[in-house]
């Protein structure tokens, strides 16, 4: 397969997303990615599936560590001092360890709704060579988001609801306690909003608002309408429209721009970047070409008037 720079090829415009639309939609045989199915007969086991992802997957090998995050969203890389993140859905520590390795102002709070994870997560930091100081500016927690409330630690009643908030935590000290961090200055959601099921996107999306800053920003990367693994699926495995279930139980969605603007908008964030990156590789094995479509975001909490 042909290979390139790691940020190009996550970044990249090899062809316009209406190409791919009019290949896919004219095709009889994907005729099935493009109709209205009824998901109400499929019933989400939460968080067990990806549980049991993260114990079979233990070397932490799966995922790859995402380098080109830094290019792709550089304010990572240029926030201030005692600025802090919130990734959530953090994996394996794929989205993390490159952010502690580019930044050096930064603090990083990471959570997963799966316990495994948080334990590969924590092992492939241990390993990294990122040097002890970053190493402490790292704290991870257990947490669905797309069920519970973030804890009242990452933001309190009175930070949720107004523009500034003063706690002993924004003098430096980042060690989880009982008091309040006064909220993030950035949320990440790096395909981590596709294994979500549909119908609680909105409630997920309401939270990472509720716990960023005011003037703070949402990260957003996640599966394209018509990606090459969207038209992997067969017809059994899609329990709604454009959403899938795997064999080991775990879902995906795949986003169109349409359904992002809308799923953020509504929260209350304010867009700031929206686009399709779309990169052909070519399988010269098998003379066949692969389109790859994912969905980058970035969009802003207002401030308060």
């Amino acid at each position: 397969m042909e290979k390139r720079g790691e940020a190009e090829e996550y970044h990249s415009k090899d062809f316009e997303w209406e190409f791919l639309k009019n290949l896919v939609e004219n095709d009889p045989s994907l005729s099935y990615h493009t109709q209205e199915v009824d998901s109400s007969s499929f019933s989400s086991s939460d968080s067990k599936p990806w549980q049991d992802f993260h114990s079979r997957h233990s070397s932490g090998k799966f995922f790859k560590e995402r380098r080109y995050l830094l290019k792709e969203f550089p304010e990572l890389v240029l926030c201030g001092e005692n600025s802090k993140l919130l990734e959530v859905g953090c994996g394996n520590g794929s989205t993390v360890l490159p952010v502690l390795r580019g930044s050096k102002n930064i603090t990083v709070y990471a959570c997963d709704c799966s316990s495994e994870a948080l334990v590969r997560t924590k092992e492939n930091i241990d390993r990294a060579t990122i040097g002890a100081t970053k190493v402490d500016n790292f704290h991870s927690f257990s947490c669905d988001f797309s069920t519970s409330a973030f804890p009242n630690w990452v933001a309190c009643h009175h930070c949720r609801h107004n523009q500034h908030c003063y706690h002993s935590g924004e003098s430096g000290d980042t060690s989880l306690n009982e008091h309040c961090i006064g909220g993030v200055d950035f949320v990440t959601l790096i395909f981590t909003l596709s294994a979500v099921p549909k119908e609680r996107m909105p409630r997920a999306i309401k939270e990472c608002f509720s716990v960023l800053k005011p003037g703070g920003l949402l990260l957003f990367r996640d599966y394209g309408l018509y990606d090459m693994t969207m038209l992997r699926f067969e017809p059994e495995k899609c329990i709604g429209f454009r959403e899938y279930v795997r064999s080991d139980g775990t879902l995906s969605y795949f986003f169109c721009l349409d359904t992002v603007k809308t799923l953020f908008t509504d929260a209350g964030f304010i867009e700031v970047e929206l686009e399709n990156c779309c990169v052909k590789a070519v399988n010269r094995r098998k003379n066949k070409n692969m389109f790859r479509v994912w969905v980058h975001g970035k969009f802003r909490k207002p401030f308060l008037k």
